[in-house]
């Protein structure tokens, strides 16, 4: 009887209390996620449209399910006429990524990072494939636009 009595009162606490409802979708520059929060993989660019990485395949031997993919090819070198391994795709399947972190830690050229971004929700499982090394792709333009 007690049990049931405690129930009912903290029932009746919840009925009177003010409501606080979250308007997500129309809050979103109001949320804040913590800095070290794991979002999503970023390639940062600078001006010019480089970035760091060097397609040593690191981070895909590391990723345990296979969500970073490596495209490189060869291309001779001006300058000394040596062949030399360049980044020509970096894709990045976000819908199979567990978010461990493997990948970034274990970057020697520090090429990928995380960022902020948390909203993953799409209606088909293709648009969850990102190509990172292209300054053009959607994903750079909303880092870009977070930066400024």
């Amino acid at each position: 009887m007690w049990r049931l009595m405690q129930g009912m009162y903290v029932t009746m606490l919840n009925l009177i209390r003010k409501k606080v409802t979250e308007q997500y979708p129309e809050n979103r520059g109001k949320v804040f996620p913590h800095e070290r929060m794991r979002g999503q993989l970023v390639m940062p660019h600078n001006e010019a449209n480089q970035h760091k990485c060097t397609a040593c395949g690191i981070c895909e031997m590391n990723c345990p399910n296979d969500t970073i993919q490596v495209i490189s090819k060869k291309e001779t070198d001006a300058e000394t006429g040596k062949e030399k391994k360049v980044l020509d795709r970096y894709l990045y399947d976000i819908g199979s990524c567990i978010f461990c972190a493997l990948c970034t830690t274990s970057c020697p050229q520090d090429a990928i990072e995380w960022s902020a971004n948390f909203e993953h929700a799409v209606f088909t499982r293709p648009k969850l494939l990102e190509q990172l090394n292209k300054e053009g792709s959607s994903l750079a333009k909303k880092e870009k636009a977070a930066r400024e």
